[in-house]
């Protein structure tokens, strides 16, 4: 199939690490993927993902990435629809700025990073998490029929 044959959609997450700790949105239900997530989202043309990254950090908590790690690719594909979901994975352990007030995706929380394991979140994102802090980088590939959402094919490679 030629490139051209199927969309791509390209998004970015960062997980924001200060110490021992990490910030967390917690998102309400009626924005959809309801729970804790990092921050993150589309990647807007012509803009890279690191440039999306930086961006969507800042409009989502306010902070200045003032480092960002590359840390893997976790995409989605249905191939019947023939869809492509790919989200780049970055780590940030340096910033600068103030939080937000009133944050556009729900509220910002910095979370012991031995706790956030025990948070509500999305079971695709508990998955990714532990791999933010490994060495090396990482590829989730999750193959989907379009049926139920919960069995879909994934593969996980560190890399």
């Amino acid at each position: 199939m030629k490139w051209k044959e199927y969309e791509t959609q390209l998004y970015t997450m960062v997980m924001i690490e200060q110490g021992d700790h990490l910030l967390f949105i917690e998102r309400p239900s009626e924005k959809g993927f309801p729970g804790y997530i990092a921050p993150g989202g589309k990647v807007d043309f012509p803009e890279s993902p690191a440039q999306g990254a930086v961006r969507e950090v800042k409009e989502e908590t306010g902070l200045t990435v003032e480092k960002l790690k590359f840390k893997g690719i976790d995409e989605f594909v249905i191939p019947d629809q023939k869809y492509r979901y790919v989200v780049y994975n970055y780590l940030a352990t340096e910033t600068s700025g103030d939080l937000l007030k009133n944050p556009p995706e729900g509220d910002l929380k910095w979370i012991n990073r031995k706790a956030a394991t025990e948070l509500p979140m999305q079971p695709w994102f508990r998955r990714r998490l532990p791999y933010f802090f490994k060495d090396g980088v990482f590829e989730i590939h999750s193959n989907w029929d379009g049926n139920d959402r919960h069995e879909a094919e994934v593969t996980i490679r560190e890399l």
